[in-house]
């Protein structure tokens, strides 16, 4: 609990009329030293029931990166069921939004924009969340708990690096075919968002009420496999980025891509769920 600059000068004119009443004996003066002692401990009953009636969630993007500020977004459920909650501020990690009145049993989505620090594995043990109700005399604030354990990828940095039939033939086989824009009909899957319109099938799409996109067989591309410790860069660091935006343009250009790692080889492959284990390798490399 701090201390508002409305809150010290209510402090010092509590403490001036004690001294005044002390000293003058006055009766009137003790009723008005009373009832501001009573209006304190009113608002602070009331403030800390304001947070205390609370429960909070997390929701975090699939995709974080270090140093990269990204979108988070805090779930605030009021469990009372009567009375609302006001002016609730949510502070993470530096940043703070504010919630002005939320009803008895609802639930507000915050957006939150933050960046988060070091790439690897990282826990978000609590978040706090202060307010000044009832009286903007106090900042009462109450920290939840979260635990909420999450991965950092290393932030995207432009890397030049010509690619070379040699890479293709570290994969040990023939060049996989993947999703691509041409060739035959091969899938028909949900839209997530990250397709081009122009893969969406619109006949089908109006015919069951929700998007779909097509993915036809792609002419065969030759796999990419990075090794990022041969990448340019000054330091491991460096080139964990310069992986990690090698990984997502080619996977946009839906080139096959793998990973050599210092004991293993992952090999090229085109799906969503592949970048995803691609970067999370790139996120933990040299730390496990």
């Amino acid at each position: 609990m701090k201390l508002t600059r409305a809150g010290i000068l209510y402090i010092v004119l509590l403490l001036l009329l004690g001294f005044g009443a002390v000293n003058t004996g006055n009766n009137l003066l003790y009723l008005m030293v009373s009832a501001l002692l009573g209006l304190m401990s009113v608002s602070g009953f009331l403030g800390r029931a304001n947070l205390r009636s609370l429960e909070v969630a997390l929701d975090l993007p699939e995709e974080i990166y270090d140093g990269v500020e990204t979108l988070v977004t805090v779930r605030i459920k009021n469990r009372r069921r009567k009375l609302p909650a006001f002016l609730l501020q949510v502070d993470l990690q530096g940043r703070s939004a504010l919630v002005r009145t939320l009803g008895a049993g609802d639930e507000a989505r915050v957006p939150v924009a933050t960046a988060f620090h070091g790439r690897g594995a990282q826990r978000l043990a609590e978040l706090r969340i202060a307010s000044i109700f009832p009286v903007n005399f106090f900042v009462r604030s109450f920290a939840f708990p979260l635990e909420r354990d999450f991965l950092v990828f290393p932030a995207p940095h432009p890397c030049r690096f010509a690619f070379g039939s040699e890479q293709a033939r570290e994969v040990g086989g023939p060049t996989p075919k993947g999703r691509g824009g041409d060739g035959d009909l091969c899938q028909i899957d949900d839209y997530t968002g990250a397709e081009p319109l122009k893969r969406i099938h619109w006949k089908l799409s109006a015919r069951q009420g929700e998007l779909k996109v097509k993915h036809t067989g792609a002419t065969a591309r030759e796999p990419v496999v990075l090794d990022p410790a041969l990448l340019p860069g000054r330091d491991l660091e460096e080139k964990l980025r310069g992986a990690t935006w090698l990984v997502n343009r080619l996977m946009r250009e839906e080139r096959p891509v793998g990973l050599r790692l210092a004991d293993r080889l992952i090999a090229p492959a085109v799906s969503r769920g592949h970048r995803m284990h691609l970067l999370r390798e790139l996120a933990l490399y040299g730390q496990t």
